[in-house]
């Protein structure tokens, strides 16, 4: 057996992470990042932690503590890392820092973790506590925020800190959904101004105009993150666990019933210009697939995972002449307010470059594969490696494609 055929046996999560090693050897090399310290990279790593602990292979580990090396120096300062920017997003790869001085023993990266948390400690709020979503982005709550920081926050409490203090953690849920809920549909809007005055915002509520997909993505991922690692007997983890239901519940209703995928602009499937986005769809089926792992949701959510994960490889996988997998039709960027005064409107999110292999993609669909692949009934034949099977929709991708890694990285405070 060749090298592609071992790999497609052994199903998406694997051929996945390969792609992104033989496409990708340094990730801040790639996709137009310029060597910055970049989120993208932690929700690519995340998944490659996530698979170097099911399958041992070690090579996934080297490949994570490879990226972050490129960053955390011998004394522990994370290059391009500036603390006093107070951008919350550069918390996300922090994650990685728990699993590297675990394994390694290296306190470096507890010096780094160390640093991060720093920021937590003095990150400007609103008036209930909510961290800003950056301090150029002054009292503000985004969706995306919840998974740039909070389970970060929780793991350095629960490992480094006693297990104090995770009643602030859960409270940063708990005020997003309260400030972002959408009555009628129970969707939560991409972001809300505490002094309701960006040019984006609606001047009576402070919300956004839209629920735009990967915002709702990021944020079921961050609450199947944080339920993860929260203590059940936590006082708020009853309500983080109705507000995952409610969430998913909500976002059930707009799941596209053809393609089992999610829109742009979850909302309006029919406008024009609206179009099925490959790394909400991954990163909702990720929090389905681990919700339903953890018991937060019961197995009648297994039906529309397996519509999603379907989608997800039927709508946007192709495969290259190499064998490598591509990741298509992902939203490039998308924010608001910033320099370029992104107004929130359904025409701005639709006008933003769709691309393919975006890391916050990949990296979503990676974990989305993991978490897939773990509710699988294993193997029978003993000889057999627990990943040596394929996903239920591997005959569905017998195209090609051309090679790409195409992607750039796009306007400050995008998501």
């Amino acid at each position: 057996m060749d090298h592609q055929q071992e790999l497609t046996k052994q199903g998406w999560a694997v051929r996945t992470a390969e792609s992104i090693m033989e496409r990708s050897p340094l990730l801040h090399a790639c996709n137009g990042h310029g060597g910055k310290w970049s989120y993208d990279y932690g929700v690519v790593l995340k998944g490659f932690e996530a698979l170097w602990r099911r399958t041992g292979d070690e090579r996934y580990f080297l490949y994570m503590q490879k990226q972050i090396d490129e960053f955390v120096q011998e004394d522990g300062r994370i290059r391009g890392y500036a603390q006093d920017e107070y951008n919350i997003d550069h918390i996300n790869n922090g994650k990685l820092m728990f699993a590297l001085h675990n394994k390694t023993g290296e306190a470096k990266y507890r010096t780094a973790a160390d640093l991060l948390r720093g920021q937590l400690a003095s990150h400007p709020r609103t008036s209930e506590g909510a961290f800003w979503h950056k301090q150029i982005y002054p009292y503000q709550i985004w969706l995306d925020g919840l998974y740039m920081g909070a389970p970060f926050y929780l793991q350095y409490q629960l490992e480094f800190a006693g297990g104090e203090g995770l009643d602030d953690v859960t409270k940063q849920f708990l005020l997003c959904e309260k400030h972002t809920r959408d009555a009628k549909t129970g969707l939560l809007y991409h972001a809300w101004d505490e002094k309701k005055v960006q040019p984006w915002c609606d001047p009576q509520t402070g919300l956004s105009p839209h629920f735009w997909g990967r915002s709702l993505g990021w944020f079921v991922m961050a609450l199947v993150d944080t339920l993860e690692l929260l203590p059940a007997t936590q006082s708020d983890a009853p309500e983080l666990r109705r507000i995952l239901t409610d969430t998913l519940t909500a976002l059930r209703r707009y799941q596209d019933a053809d393609s089992g995928a999610w829109y742009q602009i979850v909302d309006q499937a029919d406008r024009k210009g609206n179009y099925r986005e490959a790394s909400a769809t991954s990163m909702i089926a990720y929090a389905m697939a681990k919700g339903i792992r953890l018991g937060a949701l019961d197995d009648s959510w297994r039906e529309p995972l397996e519509l999603a994960f379907r989608g997800l490889i039927d709508e946007f996988v192709l495969e290259t002449k190499e064998g490598w997998i591509n990741l298509n039709k992902n939203c490039q960027v998308a924010g608001l307010g910033g320099a370029d005064q992104r107004d929130g409107s359904f025409a701005y999110y639709i006008s933003e470059p769709i691309v393919t292999n975006d890391q916050k993609g990949l990296g979503a669909f990676l974990q989305a594969c993991v978490e897939y692949e773990l509710l699988l009934p294993r193997p029978t034949n003993s000889g057999a490696s627990s990943d040596q099977y394929a996903s239920r929709s591997d005959q569905a991708v017998h195209k090609t494609a051309p090679s790409t890694g195409v992607s750039s990285v796009g306007a400050e405070g995008a998501s």
